[in-house]
């Protein structure tokens, strides 16, 4: 009985690998984590650093909002490690839902955290010095 050399089998290798990024593909997301890591601290300085002096507006602007918008493109690393070089784009579906499930609950932490952080602004003892 002669076989067909075309059908993959449950221990063909390229059965198991399914389909993965490209050279290419990560290369381009380490240009983005990349980018963002510059951006990160571009806000750090602009705020708080060298910059903060000479972008005067800028700083009043984005200063109450750093850690908002550091936490944020923080986030966005996160899960470009996450999805691409950790291979959860490419895994089993039980892990991306573990995995999916467990950063859920914690933006949901950190999002009540921001909410109580903004009320605190809020207080009227807030303005009161220390």
């Amino acid at each position: 009985m002669a076989t067909d050399s075309t059908v993959s089998t449950a221990h063909d290798p390229v059965h198991h690998e399914g389909v993965h990024a490209t050279s290419g593909k990560y290369v381009q997301i380490a240009v983005v984590l990349f980018a963002l890591t510059a951006l990160e601290v571009l806000l750090y300085e602009a705020c708080f650093g060298s910059l903060a002096h000479s972008s005067g507006d800028l700083a009043t602007t984005l200063g109450p909002w750093f850690v908002e918008l550091l936490l944020f493109l923080s986030a966005i690393k996160f899960f470009l490690v996450a999805a691409f070089y950790m291979h959860l784009k490419f895994d089993i579906k039980a892990l991306t839902w573990v995995f999916g499930f467990s950063l859920a609950l914690a933006t949901t932490v950190i999002i009540g955290l921001f909410i109580l952080f903004w009320y605190n602004r809020g207080l009227w003892w807030m303005d009161a010095p220390w």
